[in-house]
């Protein structure tokens, strides 16, 4: 099979002869004398696109051959023009670029070799053997872009035996062989299969996503070319609409939104406060009592277990049981006791009332789908079967 795309990443038409098609798992696998259209490899994904009258949906190289998977099925023998979807073919060459660009800058630089390379749909990810600060990717990025805008030639080779004993170049495995060779001069020398555009240029923009400690080493993630430009402008737009709610200008976007926390913070602070003196004053009117309780009421899980704990520490009940209704039916629930096991009473509660939750022997926590009325009886039966067992 002749591979065209080994020859020029940029045929994005072609004819070729049908050489095999089979049915398999409502695909059809088909062979072609010779293809465009790039299998998945080497961390870069396939290509798609028509043959014919049928649409492309994966290429594979399996065996030393390459498997396009299509929805309909060709005539052996036939002769077929192939279409690929550029848009797709030019991004994954505009990211593959990138990737080497970047890669390259940090080779040069730290000596750390890309251990892991992955263009997936949403983002690159390349994974390198050594650590960086932030401040050192950010000029990484600067250098990448400086490349870019260097527009520099890449050149694609695949050297004879001799010279290739001679040249220093970056792989991943040890490669025997015919092995492709893709260079920019002054920037990186790498083996590689995939395809790429013909000028740094072309690349259009590098943009460092995110960083991340990863197996002794960093995770980078990254965006190139059109998806690099489409991210920008949507944060650019996302600071823009801050920027109106905040009623702050944009670089002033972080300083307005830290305050904001401080005084979220506050606020919250003082709402507890409020809601702990509350739930004061209802426990001290509640009281004393030597069996069981049950009280419902509107609050937050910290408030609820809160307010339970201070019941029945301050023996207004043997057991209490404090719930307060949720959203979307049902009630949240704590349960507390000095003097009984909460979490095998919780098990026994959650049974009768399709709860789900547990916990300590002193407290447990959970939801039941149950109304208050059936909670309630519930919960009395389940405390007079604790006070007969406790009697026995």
């Amino acid at each position: 099979m002749e591979r065209l795309y080994d020859r020029s990443s940029y045929e994005k038409e072609f004819t070729a002869v049908v050489t095999g098609c089979r049915e398999t798992k409502e695909r059809f696998a088909v062979t072609l004398d010779r293809t465009a259209f790039f299998p998945e490899g080497g961390g870069q994904p396939f290509d798609t696109g028509t043959l014919g009258n049928v649409t492309v949906l994966d290429v594979q190289e399996i065996g030393g051959e390459v498997i396009h998977y299509t929805d309909g099925p060709l005539e052996v023998g036939s002769r077929v023009r192939g279409v690929l979807d550029w848009e797709r073919r030019f991004s994954h060459m505009q990211a593959h670029s990138g990737e080497h660009i970047i890669t390259g800058c940090i080779h040069n630089r730290f000596g750390y070799d890309n251990v892991g390379f992955h263009m997936g749909k949403e983002e690159i990810t390349i994974d390198f053997n050594g650590v960086m600060t932030e401040e050192e990717l950010d000029q990484i990025e600067r250098e990448a872009n400086r490349v870019v805008f260097a527009n520099l030639p890449i050149e694609v080779t695949v050297p004879d035996e001799e010279t290739l004993k001679h040249m220093e170049y970056r792989s991943k495995k040890e490669l025997t062989g015919n092995i492709r060779i893709a260079t920019i001069p002054g920037v990186d020398v790498c083996a590689c299969c995939g395809t790429h555009v013909a000028r740094t240029g072309e690349v259009g923009l590098i943009k460092v996503l995110d960083m991340i400690h990863y197996k002794g080493g960093v995770r980078i993630s990254l965006l190139c070319g059109e998806k690099a430009l489409d991210c920008v402008r949507k944060r650019q737009k996302q600071i823009a609409e801050l920027s109106v709610l905040l009623a702050a200008k944009r670089d002033d976007v972080v300083d307005a939104v830290r305050k904001l926390r401080e005084e979220k913070q506050r606020l919250e602070g003082e709402v507890g406060r409020l809601h702990q003196a509350e739930a004061e004053r209802k426990a001290a009117s509640m009281p004393d009592s030597d069996g069981p309780v049950a009280v419902f009421d509107e609050m937050e899980p910290v408030q609820l277990r809160k307010y339970c704990t201070m019941l029945y520490e301050q023996g207004k009940g043997s057991i209490v049981l404090a719930c307060s209704p949720k959203q979307n039916g049902g009630y949240s629930y704590v349960l507390g006791s000095s003097q009984s096991d909460m979490k095998a009473f919780s098990r026994k509660m959650n049974s009768r009332l399709e709860g789900k939750g547990g916990g300590s022997s002193l407290m447990a926590q959970g939801t039941f789908l149950a109304d208050r009325e059936k909670i309630e009886s519930v919960f009395y039966q389940c405390a007079e079967e604790e006070c007969d067992e406790f009697d026995r």
